[in-house]
């Protein structure tokens, strides 16, 4: 996976997120200047992710997309504020990703009363779980800081995992902000900019950054009988046009085909 000549592994994003799950592990998920060492409050952060949530799950219902509620993917979970906030509204929620120290705040985190389950997920795919097994996909400000062709690996998976009828949340940027800092982003070369995260902004590690343009995002979703229902733009900060898509997935073919 070049980038600017540059080989970008699975091996160096879970080393990467591992040691900013080891340093700062709710500031990482949710970036905010202010709250640099330690702080986010527990509550706080939590309370943060309910906020998403439910936003995000009133906007399906507004759009008629309506998942079951028995179970729900969160992807690149982080500290599990999202999976908390999800156990909300599904009976059971998985959680994944690719760093152990990260899993491990999550779990500390866990108000669900074991609803819950956190899982390390460190390779390529969502090889773990059967087709079909979630009603609802949720994955949030997580491809964005994966090399391209391993996000639409994990997009595909989503489509295969998610079960006919459901949906999807995705949040990723669109495209970078028509800015000087959006700019630097789209053309400096990564090496350069992950010095400058580690020296001047003095990142425990750094954090690539992505886009992925909504045509490209609905043509991968297309493959696997996805379709997107509504994109919002819910942030829009000096570097990234950030994108919330909708999506919904077709149901089974009455002949008992598959998708």
């Amino acid at each position: 996976m070049p980038i600017w000549g540059v080989t970008v592994s699975l091996d160096e994003v879970r080393r990467d997120w591992t040691r900013l799950g080891s340093a700062e592990p709710l500031w990482a998920v949710c970036v905010d200047p202010a709250k640099r060492s330690g702080g986010w409050d527990d509550d706080g952060f939590l309370a943060s992710g309910r906020r998403e949530v439910e936003k995000a799950m009133d906007r399906l219902d507004g759009l008629g997309i309506r998942p079951g509620r028995d179970r729900a993917l969160d992807f690149g979970c982080g500290a599990g504020r999202l999976s908390n906030a999800l156990a909300g509204y599904f009976d059971t929620v998985t959680g994944v990703d690719i760093s152990e120290p990260m899993l491990a705040e999550a779990r500390r985190l866990d108000r669900s009363g074991g609803r819950i389950e956190f899982r390390l997920n460190d390779g390529p795919d969502l090889a773990a779980f059967a087709d079909g097994s979630f009603d609802l996909v949720y994955c949030d400000l997580v491809l964005q800081h994966l090399p391209p062709d391993l996000a639409a690996g994990y997009l595909r998976e989503f489509t295969r995992v998610v079960r006919p009828s459901g949906a999807m949340v995705i949040g990723v940027p669109g495209r970078e902000a028509r800015t000087f800092k959006g700019l630097v982003f789209r053309y400096a070369p990564w090496p350069l900019i992950r010095v400058a995260q580690r020296t001047l902004l003095r990142y425990p590690a750094p954090m690539r950054m992505h886009t992925l343009p909504p045509e490209r995002l609905a043509g991968l979703l297309a493959a696997g009988g996805a379709r997107i229902a509504a994109s919002d733009e819910y942030w829009s900060g000096d570097h990234w046009q950030h994108l919330r898509h909708f999506v919904t997935v077709e149901p089974a073919a009455d002949s008992g085909g598959t998708r």
